[in-house]
């Protein structure tokens, strides 16, 4: 544990005085120290291109026959209630609630016949590649995530490789931001949205003791302005640490642990409202509150998920929404989907705009589907069997639909892609050949995947 002393006799409304001490051994990432997470990256990383990977998990399970693989012909009971409209890709038809997606489906690939879905409400699959029942027992598989952080390192020494926006959820497998698995807690990923209550943050600024703890009650101007602050007081605290560290009393390692955390890259990536907001209302602010056990639909996070990988972070992962609708789907979904059509459309053209399309690689997709025929509370239950994935940028082959099923989606027809697939075909993109070995603990070599095979139609 490092203090820092300071001068100023003012105190935070908890009773923490503002310069008394920063204690960089608290300011942890997963709960291992910043000093020592950095001192492990620069043991193992190697740095290389600024290509990076945005993942958005669609929690609960989106509706595939509602969404981007609609059956207008199916029985009253299964087609649902929403209409297909055309895209800018002949043949290729969305739901009606997807205006803007439809005018630009040719930067996106529609893959309808997604296979090989666990039972189990949970992000892991979508973050590994392995249902969780699998994950568990190979020791606990590493998140895609913590696997470019380890194999690439960090561009930036003061830029994370890995920041993980979702926030905390009452279903907790639908917050999880990606676990490190057997790669430890070196590569967890930077969490700014799930830190400890208000009351129990270290400098009631937005700091806390498991990093960068900036909660969804943080996102707006007031807190903003706290962020501003605390950036004048950590470049205070730098200007003295300069003077301390000409006395030798610092190692490279806890310097590169403050670097991060007094860096204005983290901060400024985070904070959307320096953006033009015509910008930012072009993507939609969304509501930071979650939605019951589930995530927000919150759109800021598309956007500062943009501003961090221009920034430099490898992997951004975004959990939008609950999805889980056993009853009212259609009602909710219409709620919801347009949202996602706003903040994703903005993001395809964000990142078109500024030429990043080839460098970032964008997936978007739930743990699995929903039943083909709607219950009695017009709502449509799990359905493992089919899903669905949106794929975009990354200089892959966009513009096509990949894989089709049957009259009803129920089951898929022609040319299914796993998730390892899925996964296979982003390693590729990052230049990491989907058969590299990493080691678990007892120092075995692991496989990143079982299902080496990218998908061709887009590489």
């Amino acid at each position: 544990m490092i203090t820092i002393a300071g001068r100023e006799a003012s105190r935070f409304c908890d009773g923490v005085r503002r310069r008394d001490f920063l204690k960089l051994g608290g300011l942890a990432l997963g709960g291992l120290s910043l000093p020592q997470l950095l001192q492990a990256e620069a043991q193992a990383g190697v740095t290389s291109s600024n290509k990076s990977v945005i993942m958005i998990f669609l929690a609960g399970g989106p509706p595939h026959q509602d969404m981007f693989d609609l059956k207008p012909d199916a029985p009253s009971g299964i087609r649902g209630e929403y209409n297909p409209i055309h895209t800018n890709v002949a043949g290729l038809d969305i739901c009606e609630h997807m205006p803007r997606l439809a005018g630009m489906m040719d930067r996106v690939a529609v893959i309808r016949a997604l296979v090989g879905a666990g039972p189990d409400h949970s992000a892991g699959q979508c973050l590994t590649g392995y249902t969780d029942r699998l994950s568990k027992v190979q020791g606990g598989r590493p998140a895609f995530g913590s696997v470019v952080s380890k194999l690439k390192g960090p561009i930036h020494p003061d830029i994370p490789p890995f920041v993980g926006l979702s926030p905390r959820t009452g279903e907790v497998r639908w917050g999880n931001p990606g676990e490190p698995g057997y790669l430890g807690l070196t590569h967890s990923p930077f969490t700014p949205f799930r830190g400890e209550t208000q009351g129990k943050r270290f400098m009631n600024q937005g700091i806390g003791d498991a990093g960068l703890n900036l909660d969804q009650s943080v996102i707006t101007p007031a807190r903003l302005s706290g962020r501003k602050s605390l950036l004048h007081t950590l470049d205070e605290i730098r200007r003295d640490l300069d003077r301390d560290l000409d006395a030798g009393g610092m190692d490279e390692f806890t310097r590169r642990a403050f670097d991060v955390l007094a860096s204005r890259r983290v901060f400024e990536a985070l904070d959307v409202e320096r953006e033009d907001p015509r910008l930012r209302a072009r993507y939609g602010v969304g509501d930071m509150k979650n939605e019951a056990d589930g995530p927000p639909c919150c759109m800021d996070h598309f956007l500062m998920a943009r501003r961090l990988v221009e920034a430099g972070v490898r992997v951004v992962t975004i959990s939008f929404g609950r999805w889980d609708t056993h009853g009212d789907n259609f009602r909710s979904c219409k709620e919801r989907i347009p949202k996602l059509d706003k903040a994703l459309s903005s993001l395809l053209e964000d990142l078109h705009q500024r030429g990043l399309e080839k460098d970032v690689s964008v997936v978007v997709w739930g743990e699995f589907g929903r039943t083909p025929k709607i219950n009695t509370s017009a709502g449509r239950d799990h359905w493992p069997p089919v899903n669905f994935a949106l794929l975009a940028g990354g200089g892959m082959r966009t513009g096509q639909v990949i894989g089709s099923t049957d009259k009803h989606a129920a089951y898929a027809k022609d040319r299914p892609v796993t998730f390892q697939n899925v996964f296979a075909t982003l390693y590729h993109n990052l230049g990491i050949d989907p058969g590299s070995f990493v080691y678990d603990k007892g120092n075995r070599p692991m496989r990143l995947l079982d299902d080496l095979q990218p998908i061709h139609e887009l590489i």
